[in-house]
């Protein structure tokens, strides 16, 4: 019974004690693979739709696992001593390494796993290094890929927290991310290259938090959404941005996420330029804002439901209204930019849904909706409201341990995303911030993934994507010497002609043999196609041939039938 206490006790300070908020970054897919499980099988509670999870509350959903350990099998067990250890500083305690260099009460400088530890009664900190390499070959060519960085994380007393990291990448070959890129590749701005390219990552951020909320400036990337291969909400797949983030959970069945971000335009303001010696004049991107906010309820337990809205604006400076949390923005849009000459800015709204009620299946709906009138819901008219909307399935340890299924399928409406100004499009640094296949299209997803032992991932995943008749977003005029409105677009056959597809089959195999230390092998085999629209053009459409189309969408690297073998080792992700 003492030593039951103890236990208890040792997990409440570690809960509650401590609140710091360093964000777990989107790419540590193992650890949010693992809790997402820990959930499905009812030993945890958790709200998937918006990541990431901070160190701080992944510590504290590891230690209510412990503390269930008799609910967990074999490989479960393994797993979560693995990944305590990974939290262990959260926890107020040293991690555990294979090899160390130095250590003492209060400091450790480990080889394997490689990072430098330090903790005292006000300040804990690590620093990690961040190096790897991958490559990948098939019958078009080999992509060397090799990165270099660092990552340090500080906590300073029980409410502040700091955080950084740089990431130096050269890609020796085809460039596998583009904004135009139907793929799930993470997006970067590329420094000049002859060949390949090369680009960095720099992300980090400061944030004061407690046991129910967190208030932060960070440059990092966000998911909201429940899904295993994209997000139809907010993807995380642009380059990270800037942004003031706010969370609060004031009870169990309530909480609040909100963001204010500085995004990146690619939009050239000409009334904004710097003159240099006189001659040349360098101008600048238009200023581009994005305020979202996302509220979840939980009226029973394991049910989840989150409904949020966000606006995309262009002004010289920030607008005060914005920056209000729990606001409905089109309805303050409607307010600031009334009048004559003035156009609204970008709203949107969506909603999940998600529900492990049933233990060992995970059950989750997305909506995503860019403009929504009702009569086109009325039986005769033939426009569609622009819409996405996402269904999934996860099914873990169910018939067999350590198996798991997933479905998954995405439908997305013409003119999604999509916006007639530039500026205020649902976009950064040119990337769609919703599903890598943008409007008009469709995804199927299904996944078996099997973990025999702790820190080995197999899994079998095959992708059927479709892309329907490319649209530009006009509202009215003359386009390719057609005539016509807005209301002629959204009047098409949702997919209509299918201009490209891709059908995947992929193998991985990934294997974290330390903390932070990985071996990755993959074998895919890809059909990436494209075709002609047929019939005659309609305005707005954007016609191009089979070959323009290949090259539009997808890198050199994968068009047409491949079986491409990918091989990796890194330190850090």
């Amino acid at each position: 019974m003492r030593k039951l206490t103890i236990f208890v006790l040792l997990v409440v300070v570690s809960l509650c004690g401590f609140a710091q908020d360093i964000p777990q970054h989107i790419s540590y897919t193992r650890i949010y693979e693992f809790l997402d499980e820990l959930a499905t099988d009812n030993i945890i509670e958790l709200n998937s739709a918006i990541k990431p999870y901070s160190r701080t509350f992944i510590a504290g959903r590891l230690n209510e696992a412990l503390w269930q350990s008799d609910k967990l099998n074999y490989r479960q067990r393994k797993e979560l001593d693995f990944f305590l250890n990974e939290y262990a500083l959260e926890n107020n305690h040293l991690p555990d390494s294979k090899i160390t260099l130095l250590k003492n009460e209060k400091l450790k400088l480990a080889l394997l796993q490689p990072a430098f530890h330090y903790q005292d009664s006000l300040f804990r900190a690590r620093v990690t290094p961040i190096l790897g390499m991958n490559v990948s070959v098939n019958s078009n060519g080999r992509i060397i890929k090799r990165w270099i960085g660092a990552e340090f994380q500080a906590m300073i007393g029980k409410h502040l927290s700091v955080y950084g990291s740089l990431r130096d990448i050269s890609n020796n070959g085809d460039t596998l991310s583009s904004y135009k890129y139907l793929n799930l590749q993470p997006g970067y701005e590329y420094k000049e290259a002859t060949y390949g390219g090369d680009y960095s990552d720099s992300r980090g951020g400061i944030k004061l938090s407690n046991s129910w909320g967190s208030i932060g400036l960070v440059k990092d990337n966000v998911v909201w959404g429940d899904n295993f291969h994209g997000s139809n909400i907010l993807s995380g797949r642009a380059p990270s941005f800037p942004m003031i983030t706010l969370h609060l959970q004031p009870v169990k069945w309530f909480e609040l996420n909100y963001f204010h971000a500085w995004l990146v335009s690619n939009v050239v303001d000409s009334t904004y330029s710097y003159i240099e010696n006189d001659t040349r004049i360098w101008y600048r991107q238009t200023n581009k804002y994005m305020a979202a906010n996302m509220f979840t309820f939980t009226p029973v337990p394991r049910l989840k439901i989150s409904v949020g809205n966000s606006i995309i604006y262009a002004e010289r400076n920030v607008q005060a209204a914005y920056l209000i949390p729990i606001a409905f923005y089109k309805s303050m849009d409607h307010t600031l930019t009334k009048g004559i000459g003035t156009e609204n800015q970008n709203s949107q709204m969506f909603m999940n849904i998600s529900s492990r009620n049933i233990k060992h299946l995970h059950l989750y709906a997305s909506v995503y909706v860019d403009e929504f009138n009702f009569d086109r819901l009325k039986p005769g008219n033939a426009e569609a409201n622009p819409i996405s909307y996402k269904l999934g399935a996860n099914v873990s340890n169910l018939p067999v341990d350590n198996l798991s299924f997933t479905v998954e399928f995405t439908r997305t409406n013409i003119l999604n995303y999509k916006h007639s100004i530039a500026a205020i499009s649902y976009s950064s640094n040119g990337y769609n911030l919703g599903h890598y296949m943008g409007d008009n299209a469709q995804e199927l997803y299904l996944a078996l993934q099997y973990k025999p032992f702790r820190g080995i991932d197999l899994k079998l995943s095959y992708t059927d994507a479709q892309k329907g008749n490319e649209y530009d977003y006009l509202r009215r005029g003359t386009y390719n010497g057609i005539t016509g409105t807005v209301s002629d677009i959204i009047k098409q056959p949702s997919l209509g002609d299918v201009i490209w597809t891709n059908k995947t089959l992929n193998f991985s195999g990934t294997y974290e043999v330390f903390n932070n230390v990985y071996a990755v092998l993959q074998a895919e085999y890809s059909n990436i196609q494209s075709y002609e629209p047929s019939g005659a053009a309609v305005f707005g459409e954007r016609r191009m041939t089979a070959a323009e189309t290949l090259n539009y969408f997808t890198p050199a690297f994968l068009q047409g039938k491949n079986v491409t073998l990918s091989a990796g080792l890194s330190f850090g992700f």
